[in-house]
């Protein structure tokens, strides 16, 4: 969740969150989403990050199709970025006014499926910043609750927020009021991993839980970007962090795993560590082996294989940087929301006839919008003026347009 994750009064807010769900609803049922019918916990515990306005948002309804799941963790909400308490979409959409997302929503819950929604991230500005105090803070993610009908909901605390006591205590205290005025409400807490379990921020923040009386669903970390090498790098920090649990919370070892979640990244790391299928089955067998709460991963937007697969080493917001099929990491969500992902038979694809016309391809060349090449077989036609990015590629605006086989 780290770098990618980057490009992307007083008195009455105080009312509104501790008047809780029933009164801020009725000032906005005509903006609210679909119904929600809410699925089990396991499947919000199961649900992996996506992104709705960036990273070539793929379509929820394709992946539920394909891959049997039913729950997605829409990010981020975040503090307006020009200022103020008020929630967003990235800093630049207006909750209040949101249809986009409202219309991605709407599609999942037509197919059974349903939403938690993530706040916070890498970077950006959170409310718990810009927000005066942890009452003010609750009535803002209180506005999303509503107008999404969220049954879920994530507080991914992490940098540069973590690292300001007094921005996480109001996240904290905000997540204490809106638990206790949404009956029900899944809560998860998810923050850094490091190989000892998470790092000095991380533990204040599980200090500052504690000092509150604040106990989630789960806290999960994200063993990744920090030095770990495949599975049994990622399971040996889990197991430190229920040791840190244990000490915080005075819980034995199944209560402090009962209350433990994993969040990980799906095939190549932003510092470019590799997570394949395999680390993800192995972590997945401890999840469930050790009865942890939650399993996830950033991101969907990256499930799918980039051209070349491993995307010339590169890390992508897009794609996972190894050979997959799409949603082979879903798959393992759903696995552990208890489900069996369906089989599917790839596509199977006719081979080319004749030759390619158009000229080849040219990492050096210099293409204008209209120009055509031939590459893998295929015609490819430039939509724009592109250099060095390879057909095929879902980079980072998909410049080439494929035209078939030649």
């Amino acid at each position: 969740m780290r770098r990618l994750r980057a490009l992307l009064s007083g008195v009455a807010t105080a009312a509104l969150a501790t008047a809780g769900l029933a009164a801020f609803a009725a000032q906005q049922a005509s903006g609210a989403s679909a119904d929600a019918t809410a699925l089990s916990n396991r499947w919000y515990a199961a649900a992996p990050y996506l992104m709705p306005h960036d990273n070539n948002p793929p379509d929820a309804g394709a992946i539920m199709d394909a891959s049997g799941l039913k729950a997605f963790q829409l990010a981020f909400v975040l503090a307006p970025n020009g200022g103020g308490c008020s929630p967003t979409w990235d800093g630049t959409s207006p909750v209040s006014s949101d249809t986009a997302v409202a219309s991605v929503i709407s599609a999942i819950r037509a197919k059974g499926g349903d939403v938690s929604v993530s706040i916070g991230g890498y970077g950006g500005t959170k409310l718990g910043q810009t927000c005066s105090d942890a009452a003010a803070t609750a009535a803002a993610y209180q506005q999303v609750i509503t107008k999404y009908q969220l049954k879920a909901i994530d507080f991914d605390l992490e940098e540069p927020e973590y690292e300001n006591t007094a921005a996480i205590a109001r996240e904290i205290g905000a997540a204490k009021i809106l638990q206790q005025n949404n009956p029900g409400l899944y809560v998860s807490v998810t923050t850094a991993g490091t190989a000892d379990g998470t790092g000095w921020f991380g533990k204040q923040m599980l200090n500052e839980a504690k000092a509150q009386g604040f106990t989630p669903n789960n806290f999960s970390i994200m063993p990744f970007d920090g030095g770990f090498s495949g599975a049994a790098a990622q399971t040996s920090a889990l197991t430190n962090f229920n040791a840190i649990l244990r000490s915080t919370f005075g819980w034995d070892e199944a209560t402090a795993y009962a209350h433990e979640g994993f969040s990980g990244m799906n095939g190549r790391s932003d510092t470019g560590e590799y997570f394949t299928q395999a680390d993800f089955q192995t972590v997945l067998d401890f999840a469930t082996g050790h009865h942890m709460d939650r399993f996830t991963f950033w991101s969907l937007n990256r499930d799918r294989q980039c051209t070349p697969p491993d995307n010339n080493g590169k890390t992508s917001g897009t794609c996972s940087s190894v050979a997959q099929s799409d949603w082979d990491f879903a798959k393992y969500s759903v696995k552990f929301a208890g489900v069996t992902p369906p089989t599917t038979t790839p596509p199977t694809t006719p081979p080319p006839t004749g030759s390619c016309t158009a000229a080849a391809w040219s990492s050096s060349a210099v293409y204008t919008g209209g120009n055509t090449v031939s590459y893998g077989g295929h015609t490819w036609k430039a939509k724009w003026w592109t250099q060095n990015e390879t057909p095929g590629s879902t980079g980072e605006w998909g410049v080439w347009q494929d035209l078939g086989p030649c």
